[in-house]
């Protein structure tokens, strides 16, 4: 975070900001990640947290476009990219036959 970002660290039981530090952000970001484990995902594997906070991260980005132009972009990115290595047929488990 340091590389990227300025960080600055804040107190919360003294101040919910100061100068032009704010958590309201994180809050916000962490409390749609909470209802998206909750209601969508149902369950965050560890191994792929950085998969589901990429998602949320895009869906953060992009929640004042209409749903056509979110729906549109997600199109056109699956349609140019080749499948995903690590989420193609992972549904095609070997199965027993009884």
């Amino acid at each position: 975070m340091h590389v990227s970002f300025k960080v600055k660290r804040l107190y919360h039981e003294q101040e919910c900001s100061a100068d032009d530090a704010c958590t309201n952000g994180a809050e916000e970001f962490f409390s749609r990640m909470h209802r998206a484990e909750i209601g969508h995902h149902h369950h965050i594997s560890g191994i792929y947290l950085d998969r589901y906070a990429k998602e949320a991260a895009f869906r953060e980005d992009r929640r004042q476009q209409r749903n056509g132009e979110q729906f549109s972009r997600v199109v056109s990115l699956a349609t140019v990219n080749p499948p995903s290595v690590d989420f193609c047929g992972y549904w095609q488990r070997s199965r027993r036959v009884a």
